[in-house]
């Protein structure tokens, strides 16, 4: 399948995968900034993409910015839904205490993934089937 990039500016980077096989396409920055300490910051990526019918694009952080730099997503995941066609920008926030963290046009900045949409339609109803689970949920299996 193929995704459809159309480049913005001329420090525009074509998303690419760091290996074969890899689920994420890595998204660039196509703009400088730096990002203060408990600061969070919206990156230009300077790239539009034309994700297929029935899928949406899943834009997740770098799991390395993460651990060296304490960088996060403040919307994780972003959404890019498919018959968006405006630039796709990144929602960066750091988590660090001290440090500013820069960044340069090319650097990448997070990752998205393509992935396929089932087509379901709300539907209200009176109950729900049971299940062993129930309505246990944050953190009500334990650590």
């Amino acid at each position: 399948m193929e995704l459809k990039v159309q480049l913005l500016n001329d420090s525009a980077t074509l998303p690419t995968r760091a290996h074969e096989g890899d689920a994420g396409l890595d998204l660039y920055a196509s703009e400088p900034a730096h990002i203060g300490p408990g600061e969070r910051w919206q990156v230009a990526t300077g790239i539009a993409v034309e994700i297929p019918e029935g899928h949406a694009g899943m834009v997740l952080p770098r799991s390395g910015l993460a651990r060296r730099h304490g960088i996060s997503l403040v919307n994780a995941p972003g959404l890019v839904d498919a018959g968006y066609r405006g630039e796709v920008k990144v929602l960066l926030l750091n988590n660090d205490p001290a440090e500013v963290f820069r960044i340069n046009p090319g650097d990448r900045i997070a990752q998205m993934v393509v992935i396929p949409l089932a087509a379901v339609e709300p539907v209200a109803t009176d109950s729900l089937s049971e299940t062993e689970r129930g309505e246990g949920g944050f953190g009500s299996s334990g650590r």
